[in-house]
């Protein structure tokens, strides 16, 4: 076919997606952020609805061309009512904002970001009303996450489990953040193979390239320990706390500092028991970071820590501070997570006995040993720069895309 001057050409338009995310605001979830930019870099029209906090209270704003719609943020606590009332007021909010959303901006997908289990309530109105596409994006097992919290297997736990059965009965996709969750989306949600992609939790790697140290935050320690992440209970930063204390209580090292970056409802009790063990000058709490800070808070340290104890949830997962601490070169200490463990690979010093006293003398000798801390940081820094890249798994949430919302043509006069 020859094109001449009176052709029309074709241009090829991406659809319209519409991501709901409950736990975290945007641009903070370090997973729904760099989804919502990939796929407006793609031409995309992206439309996000999540919960105000973390300094974005907003109720509408445009950052790098993603239309951003926040709700109020229902009661939280630590409690399965005060959970299931936030819950509730987070989908009442999430349906109404989604009206909005389809009347200013439509969209074609819409892609729920979990915990928890309950944004297929609204997927399923639009999908069986208006013929639109529901991507599930399992960010947590629900049902796990459940049963670490509060202890138990009961009526809710079976309820997570049928929740979560529909979720991915519902869906015309799911994405997983590694092989062992898609595994679970095929075996336990029914899902065919070929219809779950796996998008790992790993961050943009030019964040973290030629990062100035911020050397302020070591104060006058030798050594400085880091963690980033959420400070909830199945995170297990009060175990890095009492690590800590056996550090410089039973092993005698007042040289070794620890940070703690983030946020989450176990905050206020963690730096209540730094205060009541006595090393409060030992670690300090730095609260919410954004993602411009954080890499030089980090490169500023000697190691990073994964307290995540072993439990039926985090056994499964990807988290994205391993992928961070081998980014910027830090080795790391983490128990025996056999995801986590395959994620960071040499990069990780594994303490096998899953206590505080472990972890503390871990710690401790990871930092004594330079020689090995030296050849952890090179092999997380080119695995990081290698296969563990968003510009590689935004390939595969992209792959999604076109598979459940092909793009089309329409012509476009010269």
């Amino acid at each position: 076919m020859v094109l001449s001057a009176n052709t029309p050409a074709v241009d090829y338009v991406a659809g319209a997606v519409l991501i709901i995310v409950e736990n975290q605001s945007v641009p903070v979830d370090a997973r729904v952020w760099p989804e919502a930019t990939a796929l407006h870099q793609a031409g995309y029209t992206v439309s996000v609805i999540c919960p105000k906090g973390q300094g974005y209270d907003k109720a509408y704003e445009q950052i790098d061309g993603v239309h951003i719609y926040r709700h109020p943020r229902g009661v939280e606590g630590s409690g399965a009512v005060t959970y299931l009332l936030e819950y509730t007021v987070a989908l009442f909010w999430e349906f109404v904002l989604s009206l909005k959303v389809a009347r200013r901006h439509g969209f074609d997908i819409l892609h729920a970001s979990n915990p928890p289990d309950l944004i297929f309530l609204i997927a399923i109105f639009y999908k069986f009303f208006f013929g639109k596409k529901f991507l599930f994006d399992q960010h947590d097992p629900a049902p796990e996450l459940y049963a670490v919290k509060f202890g138990r297997q009961d009526f809710v736990y079976r309820l997570l489990l049928l929740l979560e059965r529909w979720t991915f009965r519902s869906a015309d996709g799911s994405l997983a953040t590694n092989p062992t969750l898609k595994q679970q989306a095929v075996e336990r949600g029914g899902m065919p193979p070929d219809r779950v992609w796996i998008v790992r939790n790993v961050p943009e790697l030019g964040r973290f390239r030629q990062v100035k140290p911020d050397l302020s935050v070591r104060r006058s320690f030798r050594y400085l320990v880091g963690y980033v992440g959420m400070m909830a209970e199945q995170d297990g930063v009060h175990l890095l706390v009492e690590a800590m204390d056996h550090i410089v209580k039973r092993l005698h090292r007042t040289d070794i500092a620890c940070l703690i970056i983030g946020d989450g409802p176990e905050a206020g009790r963690l730096r209540t028991l730094t205060g009541e063990l006595g090393i409060a000058d030992n670690i300090e709490f730095a609260g919410f970071i954004s993602r411009d800070g954080l890499p030089a808070m980090l490169a500023a340290c000697d190691i990073g820590v994964v307290p995540d104890p072993p439990n039926a949830s985090n056994v499964m997962m990807s988290m994205i501070k391993v992928f961070e601490y081998m980014a910027i070169g830090l080795p790391l200490a983490l128990f025996d997570l056999p995801q986590a463990r395959c994620d960071a690979g040499d990069a990780a010093l594994v303490v096998t006995e899953p206590t505080p006293q472990a972890l503390g003398e871990g710690i401790v000798a990871l930092l004594e040993n330079e020689a090995a801390r030296e050849r952890m940081r090179n092999y997380g820094m080119e695995r990081a720069r290698g296969e563990l890249q968003w510009e590689i798994e935004k390939r595969s949430l992209l792959a999604a895309y076109a598979r459940l919302a092909p793009r089309h043509a329409h012509d476009n006069a010269a």
